[in-house]
Parts: C-alpha cells; sequence; structure tokens
C-alpha cells in the first residue's frame, strides 16, 4: 500500500541525493525511510532508485514516475490551499503564485509577512511559469513570479540563474572554457522544459537557431542531467538546479552568457492587503544581498 508520505519522500530523496538526507526532510528516520522505498519498489514492481559514485539516483523508470509524483504534489498543495481559505474565510487572503525553484527565497519572507501581520492569510500556490502567468491574468492571485519580465510590467527582480550547457563525457571539450549556442544547439541533444515556457528551444527561437539533433524531451530537469550523464546529448539547463556531484559531466557556461531573471509582478487589479504584501516584498527584495 502506497499513500502521498511515500510520494513525498521519494521526491525528497532523489532531489537531496540521499536516503539519509531525504528523510531528514520527511522527519523520519533513515531506516523507516529505507523500508517505505523498499515497500514502494515492491508494490509497484520496478526499481525507483539506484546508487552510482555514492549518490542516490533515479532509474529510468523512477525519472519519470518522478515527474507524476511532483505533479501530484502540487496538486494536492492546491487543494490544502483552497480548503486553509475556507476554514478562515474572515482573514484576507492572499494568494502569491511562483513555480518550484522561486518557493526556498519566497517562503520565509511569507511566513515573515504572516508574522507580522496576523489577522492576514498567504496562500502560496505553485505552477509552471504558463500557469502563473495565466492565474495573474485572471486575478486568480494577487502576486506572481515570472521569468524574464518585459520592462512595463513594473516587475521587482529578485534573482537571476545563468543558462549552462552540459555535456556527456562522450562530447566533452577538455579544452574549452565556454561554448556558443549555435555549437551547444548542434549536438546530440536533450531538452528539458522544468515545466517552463523559457527553455533551451525558446532561447534558440529567441536567436533564430534551431536544435538540430532533438534525441529527447523531459519535463524535469533531473531526469535530462541524469540523461546527459548516461550519453544521451548535450543540454542547457539552469545553474540553480544542477547537482553538486558532476560525476563526468562538463559545465560550460555559454559565451556569450544568458541568465533568466526572476522578478515579482502584481496583477492588474489588487486589493489593499495585496498592496501592502508586495510592499513589504519589494523592501526585503532591495534590503538582500544573497537573493537567488
Amino acid at each position: 500500500m502506497m499513500n502521498l508520505i511515500h510520494w513525498r519522500l521519494f521526491v525528497a530523496v532523489v532531489e537531496c541525493g540521499s536516503i539519509s538526507a531525504g528523510a531528514a526532510r520527511c522527519g523520519i528516520t533513515q531506516s523507516g525511510a529505507s523500508q517505505a522505498i523498499a515497500q514502494m519498489e515492491h508494490v509497484l514492481g520496478a526499481a525507483l532508485l539506484l546508487r552510482e559514485r555514492g549518490r542516490i539516483q533515479p532509474t529510468p523508470f523512477g525519472a519519470h514516475a518522478l515527474e507524476h509524483a511532483r505533479a501530484m504534489l502540487a496538486e494536492l498543495a492546491h487543494v490544502q490551499a483552497l480548503a486553509r481559505a475556507q476554514r478562515a474565510p474572515a482573514a484576507p487572503s492572499l494568494r502569491v503564485a511562483g513555480f518550484a525553484s522561486s518557493r526556498p527565497w519566497l517562503a520565509p519572507r511569507l511566513r515573515a509577512f504572516e508574522r507580522a501581520h496576523p489577522d492576514m492569510g498567504v496562500v502560496w500556490l505553485e505552477g509552471s511559469d504558463e500557469e502563473v502567468e495565466a492565474w495573474l491574468a485572471a486575478g486568480n492571485v494577487d502576486l506572481g513570479v515570472v521569468l524574464d519580465p518585459a520592462p512595463e510590467r513594473d516587475a521587482t527582480v529578485f534573482g537571476t540563474d545563468e543558462w549552462l550547457a552540459v555535456l556527456p563525457p562522450a562530447l566533452a571539450r577538455p579544452q574549452a572554457r565556454d561554448i556558443a549556442l549555435t555549437e551547444l544547439l548542434a549536438l546530440p541533444f536533450v531538452l528539458a522544459t522544468g515545466g517552463c515556457w523559457l527553455h533551451a528551444q525558446r532561447l534558440a527561437e529567441r536567436e533564430g537557431l534551431t536544435i538540430a539533433d532533438l534525441r529527447l524531451q523531459v519535463r524535469d530537469w533531473s531526469s535530462a542531467w541524469t540523461l546527459v550523464r548516461d550519453g544521451a546529448g548535450a543540454s542547457l539547463l539552469p545553474a540553480s538546479v544542477l547537482p553538486a556531484a558532476r560525476d563526468g559531466v562538463q559545465v560550460l557556461p555559454l559565451q556569450p552568457r544568458l541568465q533568466r531573471r526572476f522578478a515579482l509582478v502584481a496583477a492588474a487589479h489588487v486589493a489593499p492587503a495585496a498592496l501592502q504584501l508586495r510592499g513589504f516584498l519589494d523592501e526585503a527584495i532591495s534590503s538582500a544581498t544573497g537573493a537567488p
């Protein structure tokens, strides 16, 4: 038998790269986590994880399961957010939307706002950048995190993330210090979207380029890394998603360098309480020295 706790543990183990770290994130013992993973694999009849070079990695089946597990947990978070809003209808419920990689920086600041304003609740909605844009346009959320906003959007940039080329050992360039986007796109290529509108194919289109030899397309960044490491092709990934252990994969900056920018924007029509939250976050952003 499996439940959402099992899947949350599985995602944590993959993201942390070890069962012990994943168990700690979920608040359970390492032995309990090992037993839970073994139970999942027994019920599914397929291996989810394997250990390579001292680090836990998803199997090919596990990489596919990981995408569905993350989607399942995101949907649960949406339901829980709706339930919280129903339980406290009297309190202003401010909705902030963003994608997974923006949450670590925003979450503690949203909690700080709630502590400073206990009469206001903040609901976090997680989705792709396209979903966030749609929610903002429809007025379903008050504030949203967007990628590379146009100047006229009155956005507050709170972080940048460099795009990096990742090459498998067979395609490595030992003497190279960087690589042009045109050269990278000419190699056998694994396209990773990260569930976002902005990815390698969009960047190529901006420059009038195409991916010459597309081998695979995946949603999950970690799945793309695994495929590159196993020799399926090169890829272009954000620096923030790369694991510490490179396992023979060559990582090169682009020439010229490219970055994606995380920015906070407000919906067209927001309540005064939402403007108060926006001001609070803008102040936190302006005073931060280590925003991502």
